[in-house]
């Protein structure tokens, strides 16, 4: 299946080495493609780990044994599979996760506790064990790659590697931050989005990242939807190699920690928004700021419900100013609204105002807005000082054509 790379992509940043870090990528041919499907990638003594999963009911080993092993809060090995979720894959699934993990510590000469697996692609195959075998070995002798590689590895129906990039002072030390992330479908997190992993070389405590990794996922991944789908699978992990020599940050009151926490919120937030622009089909970025809430948690709800609606991301997609079906989305939120304080605007113009339309409104500005390919969509709900902003995508033809031919 040829798809064609997303109008909105962006492209791939320059993105430093961590030290402590060794990034490889090998061919397992989970699926029936001429591509790299697994990711290696090895972590010095004394990494620090920290991770969000995804809530799913169903989902993966590789989710329920990493939500056990970032407990431990040390890692010495990342492992991504691509093609093949092994999801809903019964007690196969997991022989596989715990092959996978037992190879690389040998490799290694770690605890197998300490090699994180992921799995991406097709749900209720189980993995096939020869085939991880294999591209374990190959993986293990594979000579080192750079982050655009491992980006590209690690993708499914991604149209555009993603990566990003970013630094902060610890007291007099420099510490870089460098990330990678896949996703372009069922996109709708529930704390976590997809497959993302960020790398640093700064001295962290194990629970200090972890609450960091969390705030950051709050603001930044459980704020984008693409199709309102929770994957399985989804999984946001971050290291910590201490290699940066840095006096090792245990809270917020540590010295240079405001400084570390806002780089990984901003680096999240980057990542964030480039898997709604490789959403699948996409043609048009969608902001939603929604304000005047009875509180930030109902603003963010009133947000997704009109990221989520179809008829919203296909006028949009359409370009069509139709601001009722944003009354609409905002009815059927469940959160508290007053339709007679309600305000609606598109890139910065108002079309209704306090429940009714604007006098003298001129659609012509909101009509030349809804043209170009990064839109705002401003609610107001006039009752209280609640906010969010959520991230989607339009909806169009090319995500039923997409997903029609996925498992081909």
């Amino acid at each position: 299946m040829d798809i064609e790379r997303s109008p909105l992509a962006t492209p791939f940043p320059e993105m430093p080495s961590i030290d402590g870090v060794k990034l490889r990528v090998a061919r397992a041919q989970y699926k029936e493609w001429d591509r790299c499907d697994l990711t290696l990638i090895e972590l010095c003594e004394g990494t620090a780990v920290a991770g969000v999963f995804t809530q799913s009911a169903c989902s993966s080993t590789e989710v329920e044994m990493g939500r056990e092993q970032v407990k431990a809060g040390s890692a010495r090995a990342l492992i991504v599979n691509a093609g093949n979720s092994n999801a809903f894959t019964g007690y196969r699934g997991r022989e596989a996760v715990e092959q996978i993990m037992a190879q690389v510590s040998e490799g290694l000469s770690c605890e197998p506790s300490q090699v994180f697996v992921s799995s991406t692609g097709v749900i209720g195959v189980p993995l096939p064990k020869d085939k991880a075998r294999d591209g374990v070995a190959s993986a293990l002798t594979a000579t080192e790659c750079n982050w655009e590689d491992v980006a590209n590895t690690i993708a499914t129906t991604d149209t555009f590697a993603k990566g990003a990039t970013a630094s902060a002072m610890i007291g007099e030390t420099r510490v870089e931050i460098s990330a990678v992330i896949k996703g372009s479908g069922m996109i709708a997190p529930d704390m976590a989005t997809m497959l993302g992993y960020i790398f640093t070389d700064a001295a962290v405590d194990p629970a200090f990242l972890q609450e960091v990794l969390q705030s950051a996922n709050t603001k930044t991944f459980s704020c984008i939807t693409v199709d309102s789908d929770t994957s399985t699978s989804d999984t946001v992990l971050a290291f910590a190699t201490g290699k940066a020599g840095n006096v090792p940050l245990t809270s917020f009151n540590d010295a240079g920690a405001d400084a570390f926490a806002a780089a990984i919120s901003d680096m999240c937030r980057q990542l964030a928004q480039l898997v709604v622009r490789d959403g699948e089909g996409a043609q048009k970025f969608i902001e939603i700021a929604v304000t005047g809430a009875a509180s930030d948690a109902s603003a963010h709800k009133v947000g997704l419900a009109i990221a989520n609606s179809p008829l919203v991301k296909t006028a949009i997609a359409g370009e069509d100013a139709n601001w009722g079906r944003v009354v609409m989305a905002v009815g059927k939120a469940g959160e508290p609204a007053d339709r007679d304080k309600l305000s609606i605007g598109f890139g910065g113009h108002w079309a209704a105002r306090d429940g009714q339309p604007v006098a003298d409104y001129d659609e012509a500005p909101v009509a030349e807005h809804l043209k170009g390919q990064d839109i705002t969509v401003e609610v107001d709900l006039g009752i209280g000082s609640g906010r969010s902003t959520v991230w989607t995508c339009d909806l169009t033809h090319g995500y039923i054509s997409i997903n029609a031919d996925y498992r081909s």
